[in-house]
């Protein structure tokens, strides 16, 4: 018997600091809530508007999965590792922070907001070489379908991150249906609603709402409306 938890998107952790307003779907900052500490390996879950030219200075990291997703503007990225880069809408981006990495990351474009979306996983490897990627997406292959952005395997599609994790982000039409299979046992799906209305597992959920679903090896999916975007994150139940 699957079991679930929902979060819609009104019970998130929000912080509004003028040019951040931040919303913690897990416990972030001065967002503390013991119930929403992680699901499985995922750790944090941050859907942050930032104002142009506005942006987090240089800070750092160490022994996580730093997944970053922009759904709207760019990001200008710079770390310790010697990148300098620009991240598109359209675009996905990840850092495995290992023996410990620092990075700044600021709005691109002075005239307009970015909102994006960062990840965190926790790695089933601890103390690697800190490592840097980014890719492009293939948005056509996401219509009516979950297409692979993120994977454990750099030999497979997407970005490849130090965990048992699967990651996958589709844009569907109104009425169309499909089931998701999980790829490990053992794993579970964080599904993030970025846009419109869907159904999963017999649960309505509308933009920016999260459920997580674990203990089966399918879900259920159907979109509701014409502008459904959805995110879903496969990935382990137990904490290495």
């Amino acid at each position: 018997m699957s079991q679930f938890i929902l979060h819609k998107e009104n019970t998130r952790g929000h912080a509004n600091h003028g040019w951040l307003n931040a919303h913690h779907s897990f416990s972030f900052a001065n967002y503390y809530n013991p119930e929403r500490m992680h699901f499985g390996v995922l750790r944090v879950l941050n859907d942050d508007l930032i104002d142009g030219g506005m942006g987090f200075g240089t800070h750092p990291h160490d022994n996580m999965e730093i997944i970053t997703i922009p759904l709207a503007g760019a990001i200008a990225h710079k770390d310790s590792m010697g990148n300098s880069a620009v991240i598109k809408s359209g675009e996905i981006q990840v850092m495995s922070a290992g023996t410990g990495v620092s990075h700044s990351e600021y709005n691109a474009l002075a005239d307009e907001q970015l909102n994006l979306l960062q990840i965190w996983l926790f790695p089933n490897k601890k103390n690697v070489t800190p490592r840097y990627d980014q890719q492009t997406l293939d948005v056509e292959a996401m219509h009516n379908n979950f297409q692979q952005i993120l994977s454990p395997s750099a030999d497979d599609a997407g970005v490849w991150i130090q965990q048992d994790a699967w990651f996958s982000l589709g844009k569907f039409d109104e009425g169309f249906e499909t089931e998701y299979k999980i790829k490990k046992a053992g794993n579970g799906v964080y599904a993030f609603v970025i846009s419109g209305e869907v159904t999963i597992d017999g649960q309505t959920l509308s933009k920016r709402d999260g459920l997580g679903i674990w203990d089966t090896d399918s879900i259920s999916f159907k979109a509701n409306t014409a502008d459904a975007q959805v995110l879903l994150m496969d990935l382990p139940m137990e904490l290495n």
